[in-house]
């Protein structure tokens, strides 16, 4: 197989997050040393034998018994309590506080209790059958039964038997009426499932509407994003002086979007006012924001209004340079597959037409998971070919803390730092891959780690060096039938940087905030708080109780969004 330079041989390349991996027993088994596995091999046979010593020298239960009081009491010394089990009855007997006119064949109680139990199972019956007469007259009967155990217990567990005798009378002629009535347990079992089946079926199909539903309205364009991005047009083709912003920029903030020794943060969004968050909050919380240079790309609508919103607000004296996707002319079918793909009608009719293959769940088929925005983060060192490192941050992120920590970090040779997801199985690779597929089989392991893209601290020397865009580029050519994986910039980013990620701290990056509950002290600590999933702060349907977080950070009295976010 030609692999593109940079793939390494799945014998000789790095595999990530070996300390989190958890290898089976036979591979424990030959790690430990020679004299280490002999040992525990005689030991294990040592004990095989006296094991059999001990059962060769029990008696035979065959054999009869002996009279003699020596062979008596050797026999009871060589038997074991952990050779001989004892009976349900015995142990009833001892653990259970079991009167003798309990243990009676004519105990009045017993029955009483017996019939109670039973009569309990023939009102769920009868109510399944609504037959409403025979729940009410079983239960009548059943408070009776209970009342005489009552009045029992109080005068020292006497039962009187006339009143007794009566209730055990009637309730037989009812248990015979039941009989009549077929209620039969096994009849009832067999209705009781099917209603199971038929109301497990009504919920999946609930939950399918849900998520339907739920996945539309995250794809929505909410009506304040539409009105802002409209009024910032306007703002930007009436003002010259919000164009002369960012058309004459001096020679020195020119530099600066090139100098190695400032914070570089890249950010790709057709959200201005998502990426507005996260300029603010970085910002905000900097120690040094003056040292910081935003790179943000978005697409040919969103250009103007998005040149607008920052020429119109200022963030600390931090620099944010503003680039659209569409101005890239090397990123072209001929040289990215996601783009070659799109030209395939198999690959049209699977993310747009809404006929192909039914069995594909909805999120599978969102188009913007073709987006050149959403897989612009595998082009970083050509987009940006002078820098060396950078901090990349999706759009769906608030920052807590000062991150310029994150560029002194030692990736130890390694391409990027990430954030490690594999503290449950499902965030292992076999989650997001197809492991039944002989090429991934072959060359990833299913139990490596996965990681979190949203921040993340990359070193544009080491890709380069690395070839990881061409990996990317070799893994997604192999995924135009989607048998790989299914959706996503994640999985094709597992394989391309699988083995060059150094795991960070998981304060730098805490997710979840857009689909689950996080620790309120995780929150509190977290660097950067990430809304991945469905559940944006931006939309109707986030979770009010994160939204907060990111509200902090919207300027809400600002003209613009007032005129367009009624609140």
């Amino acid at each position: 197989m030609v692999r593109p330079a940079g793939l390494l041989d799945p014998a000789t390349r790095r595999r990530p997050f070996l300390d989190q991996r958890r290898p089976s027993f036979r591979r424990r088994w030959q790690q430990r040393p020679l004299w280490a596995r002999l040992l525990l091999s005689l030991l294990l046979a040592l004990a095989c034998a006296l094991l059999l010593l001990g059962l060769a020298g029990s008696p035979d239960p065959s054999s009869p018994p002996s009279t003699d009081a020596s062979s008596s009491g050797s026999a009871d010394a060589v038997s074991s309590p952990l050779l001989r089990q004892r009976s349900y009855l015995e142990v009833i007997t001892d653990t259970h506080n079991m009167t003798d006119e309990m243990l009676s064949a004519h105990s009045l109680s017993r029955q009483l209790m017996d019939q109670i139990s039973l009569a309990k199972t023939y009102i769920t019956v009868a109510k399944e059958a609504s037959n409403l007469q025979f729940v009410a007259e079983l239960g009548a009967l059943v408070r009776r039964e209970q009342s005489i155990l009552a009045r029992a217990a109080a005068n020292g567990g006497t039962v009187v038997k006339e009143d007794a005798e009566k209730a055990i009378r009637d309730m037989a002629m009812l248990f015979y009426q039941a009989q009549q009535f077929r209620y039969d347990s096994a009849v009832t079992i067999l209705k009781l499932k099917g209603q199971i089946l038929s109301l497990e079926e009504k919920s999946k199909a609930e939950a399918d509407k849900s998520t339907k539903y739920g996945q539309i309205a995250a794809e929505e364009l909410p009506k304040g994003l539409y009105c802002l991005g409209v009024r910032l047009t306007m703002e930007w083709f009436k003002s010259a002086e919000l164009q002369r912003k960012f058309l004459d920029r001096s020679p020195a903030v020119q530099s600066n979007l090139r100098d190695n020794s400032l914070y570089h943060y890249c950010v790709f969004s057709d959200n201005i006012i998502a990426v507005s968050v996260v300029v603010n909050s970085t910002t905000l919380n900097s120690k040094h924001p003056e040292k910081i240079v935003f790179h943000l790309v978005t697409d040919e609508v969103n250009y103007d209004p998005m040149r607008a919103w920052f020429a119109l607000n200022d963030y600390r004296g931090a620099i944010v340079e503003i680039q659209k996707v569409e101005d890239f002319t090397w990123l072209n079918a001929s040289y990215v597959p996601v783009l070659k793909q799109l030209q395939d009608a198999a690959t049209q009719n699977f993310y747009f037409s809404g006929s192909g293959n039914r069995g594909t769940p909805i999120k599978f088929r969102n188009p913007k998971y073709l987006s050149m925005l959403n897989h612009l983060r595998f082009y970083i060192p050509e987009i940006y070919p002078e820098l060396h490192k950078v901090v990349f941050l999706d759009d769906d992120i608030v920052v807590q803390k000062d991150l310029s920590d994150l560029f002194t970090i030692n990736l130890n040779g390694n391409v990027m730092g990430a954030v490690e997801t594999c503290m449950e199985t499902f965030h292992r690779f076999h989650k997001y891959l197809n492991h039944s597929h002989p090429l991934i089989r072959a060359h990833f392991d299913p139990d490596a780690c996965g990681w979190a893209f949203g921040m993340n601290v990359l070193d544009l020397v080491e890709w380069r060096n690395k070839n990881v865009t061409g990996i990317y580029h070799y893994w997604q050519e192999r995924n135009a039938d989607h048998t790989l994986w299914k959706l996503g910039s994640l999985p094709p980013g597992l394989l391309a940087f699988y083995g060059l990620v150094e795991a960070l701290d998981p304060k730098w990056h805490v997710l979840g905030l857009g689909y689950t509950t996080v620790d309120p002290d995780t929150i509190k600590e977290g660097a950067v708080l990430h809304y991945n999933g469905n559940l944006k702060p931006w939309l109707k349907i986030g979770m009010e109780k994160y939204k907060g977080f990111w509200d902090n950070y919207v300027d809400y009295s600002h003209p613009l969004l007032q005129r367009c976010f009624m609140r």
